[in-house]
């Protein structure tokens, strides 16, 4: 369990800075590394990928991904890698920590309302938090609680995904560390990219919801 559970690697002004906040920054770089290789050598494979992001968007919210593209691919491609980096030896699971999912969670809530007012504007995205406006003092309030509860629930679902396939690793591993490896390093990758892939649809779902028209 002390493997799983995120480790202090040292202090910044009494700010404890974890393995999981270490893996971030090196997972940034890697992504950013990564992006710049795509798109000199193999621009058309990061086509394909902007591609593949661009249509399952538009399908899911229903209208062109345009203007929600950059903000939801970065999403996905972050935490996607987020999800899987941990295969790498030495390298730990950025999501296996609360605190990660917690902030990714936060971004969804924030870019919800964002995209929400430029869509409606202040008003218009109130009033439709609200609908219908003959209960409009009971429903904000209710909406407000539903929206926060939602953000905590997709905080705690790709953390207790995460660190639920952490912890079958460790313990199976230590039972069978010969034989263990590869069928564990595949089940962690086809978690990984699956909970990327549902946190990614359920951002666009919520995103989708406020800047409908009849919302």
């Amino acid at each position: 369990m002390d493997r799983v559970a995120p480790q202090v690697v040292f202090q910044v002004l009494g700010i404890s800075v974890t393995d999981t906040v270490v893996s971030t920054w090196f997972m940034m770089l890697v992504v950013i590394g990564g992006v710049v290789v795509l798109r000199r050598f193999f621009p058309s494979l990061l086509e394909r990928l902007i591609g593949f992001l661009n249509t399952t968007i538009s399908d899911v919210m229903d209208r062109p991904a345009g203007p929600y593209l950059p903000y939801l691919g970065a999403l996905a491609l972050f935490t996607l890698v987020a999800n899987v980096i941990g295969v790498i030896p030495v390298v730990t699971t950025p999501t296996k920590d609360l605190n990660t999912t917690a902030a990714l969670a936060v971004t969804v809530f924030f870019a919800v309302h964002v995209f929400g007012i430029r869509q409606k504007g202040v008003w218009g995205h109130v009033k439709s938090m609200a609908a219908p406006l003959g209960l409009f003092f009971l429903m904000l309030p209710l909406d407000i609680i539903g929206q926060l509860s939602r953000t905590l629930a997709l905080a705690l679902r790709l953390f207790g995904n995460i660190m639920s396939s952490e912890l079958i690793v460790d313990v199976v591993f230590e039972l069978v560390p010969i034989i263990a490896p590869l069928p564990l390093i595949a089940l962690g990758l086809f978690t990984g990219v699956l909970q990327a892939y549902i946190f990614t649809i359920l951002a666009a779902v919520f995103i989708g919801l406020a800047v409908r028209e009849n919302a």
